[in-house]
């Protein structure tokens, strides 16, 4: 489920009642965060400044059974020059360990498969970073570089190349 730039705006201003009523679920404090909000903010700028890319920039809702939020995920752009997209996700730590950022992932992978523009996907790891780094592994993700982001610190960059047929995306 695509979170709008209404969404990520009633986000940013603390209405979370209304921003759940514009998503159609009950989103949870997880999405006030400081670094939540620090990611609305980010968004909704990629947004004004390139609203043709907006669909790439737009975070996915992760719904468990039941319907309970349980994180976002999403691209941090539409792809480059050469067909790269860059994912990420998180997941509530109270929905944590249970399978969800592994899900988050296949689909974030499906839908940049689905995509012909893409063929290849890049996910930023923080070295210390295990529970990513297991989430990532199995999935084709090869060690490219590093370097440093403001926010998290150094990060491992991983790549993997996008094959386009019947295959779904699971652990290889």
């Amino acid at each position: 489920m695509e979170l709008d730039g209404a969404v990520m705006a009633a986000l940013l201003d603390g209405d979370r009642a209304g921003a759940s009523a514009r998503a159609g679920v009950a989103l949870t404090d997880f999405f006030l965060t400081d670094s939540a909000l620090w990611l609305w903010r980010y968004r909704l700028g990629q947004i004004a400044d390139d609203p043709a890319g907006a669909r790439w920039c737009h975070r996915i809702a992760v719904c468990a059974p039941g319907g309970a939020v349980v994180g976002h995920g999403g691209f941090h752009g539409p792809p480059d020059d050469r067909g790269m997209v860059e994912l990420g996700y998180a997941v509530d730590p109270a929905f944590r360990r249970r399978g969800y950022a592994r899900a988050t992932l296949v689909e974030l992978l499906r839908r940049a498969a689905a995509e012909p523009a893409v063929s290849t996907v890049r996910a930023s790891v923080r070295p210390d970073n295990a529970a990513s780094l297991a989430t990532i592994a199995g999935f084709g993700f090869t060690e490219v570089g590093e370097l440093w982001d403001e926010v998290d610190g150094m990060e491992t960059l991983y790549e993997t190349q996008l094959f386009r047929s019947s295959e779904t995306f699971t652990k290889r």
